[in-house]
Formats: C-alpha cells, sequence, structure tokens
C-alpha cells in the first residue's frame, strides 16, 4: 500500500492524533515551565518532546490541518496542577490515554511500511514509555498520603457516628456540633500520636511530620462535619448535611487516591459510603436505645 493512500485510509484518524498530541505537547510544556524542581523539570521536558514528535509526525500526513486547542481545559488542568498536585495531573492525562491506545492500535491494523513502524513505535512510547517517565514524578506530599487517608476517614466514620448518636439524645443542633468537636478534637490528637508512634517504630524519616499530617486531617474534617449544625437549629437538616459532606469528602478522596494510585474508584468509594451510612445507622439506633434508657429523649436543648 503507498504511503499516499495509507495517508488517506488514515486521515481522520490523523487528524485526531493532531489535536491529542499538541494539546499534550502544550501542557506538559507548560508544567515543565511552571515546575521548580529540576528532576521533575527535566522528566516534563522530555514528556513534551515526545508528544511534539508524535504530533509532527501526524500533521506531516494531514499538512494543511491545523490543530484544535481546548483553552477552557487547558486552563483547568493548569488550575488542578496547583490544587491537587503534579502527580495526579499527570496521572489523570495519563488516563485518558487508554482512548489514544485504542486509536493506535486500530490504525495499525491499517497501515504498512514506514507509517506502521512510526505507529509502533509511538505506541510503545504511550503504554511503556511515558508511564516510566511518569512514575519517575516524586512529591514529597505523596509520602504522607497514607496518614491522611487514615486521619480522614477515621474522622468521618467516628464524628458521623457521634451526631448520628445524639439525634436520640438532644434535640439542640449547638450541643450535638460541640459534642461532635470536642470527640473529634481528642481523637485528632489520639490519631496523631498513634501515627507518630506507628511511623517512628517502622523507622520512617520524619514521623512528628507523620503525626501532624495525620492529626491535621482529622481536626479539619471534623471541622468540616460540624459546620451544618451551627447553621441550622434543625437536627434532621444538620445531620442530614453533615452526612452528605462526609460522602462528598470520602468521594473526593477516594477519586484522588484512586488516580494517583491507577485504582478502581467505584468499588472504593461504595465502600467508603457504605461505612459511614452503616456507622451512623448503628450508632442512632444506640443513642435512641440510651435515650429510651436513661428518659433523656430531648432533654438536653
Amino acid at each position: 500500500m503507498s504511503s499516499a493512500r495509507q495517508a488517506h485510509d488514515v486521515t481522520s484518524d490523523a487528524r485526531f492524533f493532531c489535536d491529542d498530541e499538541h494539546f499534550d505537547h502544550l501542557v506538559y510544556k507548560e508544567l515543565a515551565r511552571k515546575e521548580r524542581n529540576g528532576q521533575r523539570r527535566e522528566l516534563l521536558e522530555r514528556l513534551a518532546e515526545m508528544e511534539r514528535k508524535h504530533y509532527e509526525f501526524w500533521q506531516s500526513l494531514v499538512p494543511s490541518y491545523r490543530p484544535r486547542f481546548n483553552g477552557l481545559k487547558f486552563r483547568a488542568i493548569m488550575l488542578i496542577r496547583v490544587l491537587l498536585g503534579l502527580t495526579f495531573v499527570t496521572k489523570l492525562l495519563e488516563r485518558h490515554e487508554s482512548e489514544v491506545v485504542r486509536r493506535y492500535r486500530e490504525v495499525l491494523k491499517r497501515v504498512e511500511g514506514d507509517v506502521r513502524e512510526k505507529v509502533e513505535e509511538f505506541l510503545r512510547d504511550e503504554e511503556e514509555h511515558e508511564r516510566v517517565l511518569l512514575s519517575q514524578i516524586d512529591e514529597p506530599f505523596l509520602r504522607y498520603i497514607g496518614f491522611i487517608a487514615l486521619g480522614l476517614s477515621d474522622s468521618m466514620i467516628e464524628v458521623t457516628g457521634v451526631h448520628a448518636g445524639f439525634l436520640g439524645v438532644t434535640a439542640s443542633t449547638i450541643i450535638a456540633g460541640v459534642a461532635g468537636l470536642i470527640v473529634g478534637f481528642a481523637a485528632s490528637i489520639s490519631m496523631g500520636v498513634a501515627a507518630y508512634l506507628k511511623a517512628k517504630s517502622e523507622l520512617r524519616s520524619k514521623p512528628v511530620t507523620s503525626g501532624l499530617v495525620t492529626g491535621s486531617a482529622y481536626l479539619l474534617s471534623t471541622l468540616l462535619l460540624a459546620l451544618p449544625y451551627f447553621m441550622t437549629h434543625d437536627m434532621i437538616l444538620a445531620f442530614s448535611g453533615s452526612v452528605i459532606l462526609a460522602i462528598l469528602l470520602a468521594s473526593f478522596f477516594t477519586y484522588y487516591v484512586a488516580v494517583i494510585n491507577d485504582s478502581s474508584f467505584r468499588r472504593e468509594a461504595v465502600e467508603n459510603v457504605a461505612l459511614i451510612m452503616g456507622t451512623a445507622a448503628a450508632t442512632f439506633f444506640f443513642g435512641e436505645f440510651l435515650g429510651s434508657l436513661f428518659g433523656i429523649h430531648g432533654y438536653f436543648r
């Protein structure tokens, strides 16, 4: 099959790859420009160069085509970089590559000769070389991701349980909110100490940082979940708002970790929601039982 004939057969694919590879080239180039760490900047520059070579090849097959540029998406990616870190944004971009790999495999079935060799080379880049380069991006913050997860998960389950239990004891949102803050504050100290001892026993380099990260994550989650109780006097409304915040926080963090670790988001999210709701139901009925047992239903107002 002649090169001209092959170029005609893959015109739509070439345009797709032009858009995609050109966009990725600009993203990695901008990420590299803003990166202060020399090693990470070099990795990003290598990725940008790889995407540029891909783009220029596909552009040569459709020389009159000018790639489309999604400025809104580009700015969103840069914002995510600032808010959630370089590793997250590069992993997020990598997830999109599954569609690119699928298109490359389809093109392989229709091309021969030099074009086929180039497509095979690009496929190796997408499946192997880019993944290797991305795996070398190391952000110190991610070393503490497990401690953050520990603090957040314990806080969401424990504080939601406290709030649910108080539904059967008091009609005062202020009392329920304060109770959640007191329990959460004490538990954040306990969790911080436990994380410090755990990190120290595992000979980690910064056990104090590990403890502070765990305790801070716990305390911030506690404050967030208590917020609805100081914004309304309706216990059911406050509890519902707190549970919704817990589910949103759990879902967000689960998605973040799933992207970072290349794991399944859906299964982990369902498990976290089930734990939160199960704890809330159990402590609600226990609070109802204690309220009936001691005759204090709605006593504290």
